[in-house]
């Protein structure tokens, strides 16, 4: 047998991993729904006396409802078994939260839920993202039932995620697909500190999940009416104004109702009525979006918010955009600055090799946020020490200020030091 001949046999096909085992219902089966209060009080008693983390996950009703409020909560807790707590009929859980004030509250995304569960009294002081543990371990899929299937092997079914979470009661399979999704919470938990531990980046991911935890709730935005979709085709500032006063007059039906913004008049019905201006409760009704029993019933509404805008006076127009706070857009700098957008460049490539070579998505080893703001106003002397500070001030961790501040400051420095020669030479 030649040797070329040896190697080819000795080749074995890659081994095919084992198909993940279905997880079809929680080991104690579906709890009954907490929806009083001696059951609260009884929960709250078997979570207090639990021990270690508690997994806990949330259910809304976006695009049905009006906000982000929660209308199911998952817990579970070794000791205390898994409970699903409805806060539309228990909407004060603060004894619940107190309860369990003191544990790590393990949540998958936790941005996501951690406002519609303050909304209910339940604040945590320390927490584990396993998404953003995933994103940092440098996993390629971060959606639960991508991290449950990859490090633990068992697949969760995800039909009922987009259900309407408000429909009372809620049926029996949503209510399973809601306990399985705390049932490996912890588990999957537990297998992800050890590979960050592995990985040498679990002081960083406590340090992110430190700063989640201590967020303060996010500004409210202004001018909200500016993310109607398809706003880029309104260019007239009175057109604009016909967009403002249609998106408050739909936002106060849709508190009034509490039904999502969308399903009393979706934003394209916004920007056609903006664009065409209709004079009339016909010429409003003949136009795409206004077709609905609900549209059609509150004609008057929409036509009275147009009339507004229509009569408000120049000085009272919105402004074509909002000004604009920080850099500019980056695309521009070229011709405002040619010497920032160097250093943007230099910045966003030393950040991607820092990035590759801890294997670390480059948006979570440094805000691009923060990249622009230091690459259009760095400090004078551009030392390690002085972008650290600014870093800093911006709300960087100190992971991330260490690994940054210094090529950060070797890029800049080098700019400098080529600008001062080529100034010198000429």
């Amino acid at each position: 047998m030649t040797d070329a001949s040896f190697e080819t046999s000795s080749e074995l096909p890659a081994p095919v991993p084992p198909a993940p085992v279905p997880l079809l219902a929680p080991r104690e089966g579906v709890p009954p729904v907490v929806a009083d209060p001696e059951a609260l009080a009884e929960t709250v008693a078997a979570f207090a006396a639990g021990a270690g983390p508690v997994a806990v996950d949330a259910e809304r009703a976006s695009g049905y409802r009006y906000g982000q409020r929660a209308y199911l909560i998952q817990l579970r807790r070794a000791g205390a078994g898994s409970a699903l707590v409805d806060p539309a009929a228990c909407p004060d859980l603060s004894a619940l939260g107190a309860a369990i004030v003191d544990a790590e509250w393990v949540l998958h995304a936790a941005s996501q839920d951690l406002p519609c569960l303050a909304e209910v009294g339940m604040v945590p002081r320390r927490i584990f993202d396993t998404e953003l543990a995933g994103r940092l371990a440098a996993f390629p899929r971060v959606g639960l039932g991508a991290m449950v299937e990859t490090v633990l092997g068992f697949s969760l079914e995800k039909g009922h995620s987009a259900v309407d979470w408000s429909t009372r009661p809620l049926p029996e399979p949503w209510l399973r697909y809601a306990a399985l999704d705390v049932e490996v919470l912890i588990e999957l938990r537990d297998e992800l500190e050890a590979t960050l531990t592995e990985q040498g980046k679990l002081d960083w991911a406590l340090q992110e999940f430190a700063a989640i935890a201590a967020a303060p709730p996010p500004a409210p935005r202004v001018d909200p009416w500016r993310r109607t979709s398809g706003l880029h085709r309104v260019r007239r500032r009175r057109q604009l104004a016909i967009v403002r006063s249609l998106w408050q007059a739909r936002d106060t039906v849709a508190r009034q109702k509490d039904v999502s913004p969308g399903r009393v008049i979706p934003d394209t019905a916004i920007v056609e009525a903006a664009l065409n201006g209709p004079a009339s409760v016909a010429a409003l009704l003949a136009l795409p979006g206004f077709t609905g029993r609900d549209s059609r019933r509150q004609a008057g509404v929409w036509l009275a918010a147009i009339e507004q805008a229509r009569a408000l006076p120049e000085a009272e127009l919105p402004m074509s955009t909002l000004p604009h706070e920080g850099p500019p857009p980056a695309r521009a700098w070229t011709d405002k600055d040619p010497a920032a957008a160097e250093r943007l460049t230099a910045a966003k490539t030393a950040v991607a090799a820092i990035a590759d070579e801890h294997t670390l998505p480059t948006e979570n080893l440094l805000a691009p946020d923060y990249v622009r703001r230091l690459a259009w106003a760095p400090p004078s002397a551009p030392s390690a020490d002085a972008i650290g500070e600014v870093l800093r001030e911006f709300g960087a961790r100190p992971w991330q200020i260490a690994l940054t501040a210094p090529a950060l400051s070797g890029a800049f420095l080098r700019l400098a030091a080529h600008a001062a020669n080529g100034t010198a030479g000429a």
